[in-house]
């Protein structure tokens, strides 16, 4: 039997508090000790596409700004980004691997594919500064050590002088106590990470949530930045001749999901013509109008119905939930389960970037709120004690929060591309 990486032997390393559990994890599962959708085993090759594909008039950047899970879940917010890739850079050592990585002198890094037509270089340069602690150069928040220290890469003399501008403008703005103290290094070949490292924020909600509140990184943003830190606001951070949308974005949000032909794209990035993808927000006062108590409570007050006591906990019949606020997806009857609490109970939402997740401090204990995307309504909370052989994610929902959408009214309801799921998968509209 080959012997363990030495991060699992030598707890002497710089690792403190919920890191520590989840950096054991992370190794667990490129050793092949714990399972998550797939078998990896220490001493194979783990797999890792990187889901890396640069299409023409695209350009990519390499930046380090301590976990990876952390800045790739941040660039995905920035203005003119397509994609965002986790991987390792900066180091001697050819093709590292988690369990390697630092000793041979790598980072943990993101490589960011972008549009130059709507961000600069200097723009990622500017989101990445808000995202982390600038003058912080052993390490990143509560993981500490070099290879978890910020780092902007440049691959050219311009996007370095850039750099430096971005630099000096944010500390001309007076919002830290000390000067940025980032270093600025040319840039080497980009490593991607493990498959199971990419979108681990999306991938493994529950772990990342509760790794991300303690880690210390969301307060020191909040402290600096308020709710301007996902908002690009130097002037080379743009284009020339394209502006930002009011202080915020550089696309415009009206158009971002239409079509040429005008029509509308669905939340999952498909073509569609649906309603939802159109939908505005009523008032308050309006809502009050439409809802039932029950359902404005908790969708709009974050209430919680009680168990075995609301509409679908025992329903089985074949369809989805949609939102009962704006009709947009959430989640499907294939996925529904028996949890014995009492609350309809799903592996996984219909769409993976169909729903949003935040940390839920109230009743005293720290639980991780699930929301709808477009209506940003409160649907439930999200569990690490599903049936592990489907993830073990435990979607916990209020009925109230839902209307659902049988199997034959799928269609003439503007659901017909999940209706052809369930014809795929041989459902029909009887009962299960």
């Amino acid at each position: 039997m080959s012997a363990l990486p030495d991060e699992l032997r030598d707890f002497s390393q710089p690792l403190y508090g919920v890191r520590r559990v989840f950096h054991l994890n992370r190794i667990l599962l490129a050793v092949g000790l714990i399972f998550t959708g797939g078998s990896l085993c220490y001493g194979q090759e783990p797999q890792r596409t990187g889901g890396i594909a640069i299409a023409e008039g695209q350009a990519t950047a390499v930046l380090a700004g301590g976990c990876f899970w952390c800045v790739e879940s941040a660039f995905e917010k920035c203005p003119g980004v397509i994609e965002v890739v986790s991987g390792y850079s900066g180091g001697r050592a050819a093709r590292p691997t988690y369990q390697n990585y630092s000793t041979g002198g790598h980072r943990e890094v993101v490589m960011v594919i972008y549009d130059p037509k709507k961000v600069t270089y200097a723009g990622l340069v500017e989101f990445l500064i808000k995202h982390i602690n600038p003058w912080d150069k052993a390490g990143s928040f509560i993981d500490r050590g070099r290879n978890y220290s910020p780092a902007i890469y440049y691959e050219t003399p311009e996007e370095k002088k850039l750099a430096e501008q971005v630099i000096k403008a944010i500390d001309d703005m007076k919002v830290y106590k000390k000067s940025i103290n980032v270093p600025l290094i040319a840039r080497k070949a980009f490593w991607p990470a493990e498959d199971y490292h990419q979108n681990y924020h999306n991938t493994n909600t529950a772990n990342y949530l509760a790794y991300r509140q303690t880690c210390g990184r969301d307060p020191f943003i909040i402290e600096h930045w308020g709710d301007k830190a996902d908002e690009l606001i130097l002037p080379i951070s743009f284009p020339e001749g394209v502006k930002p949308n009011g202080n915020t974005a550089v696309e415009d949000k009206s158009t971002k999901n239409e079509k040429p032909d005008g029509s509308m794209k669905d939340a999952s990035g498909e073509n569609s013509d649906k309603p939802w993808t159109k939908f505005v927000k009523p008032t308050r006062q309006e809502l009050k109008k439409r809802l039932t108590r029950s359902q404005y409570e908790v969708t709009q007050e974050k209430g919680t119905e009680i168990p075995f006591s609301n509409k679908f906990w025992n329903h089985h019949e074949p369809g989805i939930y949609v939102d009962i606020v704006s009709g947009e997806p959430l989640f499907s009857s294939m996925d529904k389960f028996d949890s014995g609490t009492g609350w309809p109970s799903f592996v996984r939402p219909i769409e993976q970037n169909g729903i949003s997740t935040d940390v839920d401090f109230t009743n005293g204990t720290q639980r991780i709120e699930v929301r709808s995307r477009i209506a940003d309504s409160h649907l439930g909370h999200v569990f690490d004690d599903g049936p592990p052989q489907q993830g073990g994610l435990r979607f916990c929902i209020n009925s109230a929060a839902l209307r659902f959408v049988p199997v034959e009214d799928l269609q003439k309801e503007g659901y017909g591309d999940y209706a052809e799921r369930f014809r795929t998968a041989g459902i029909t509209g009887k009962k299960r």
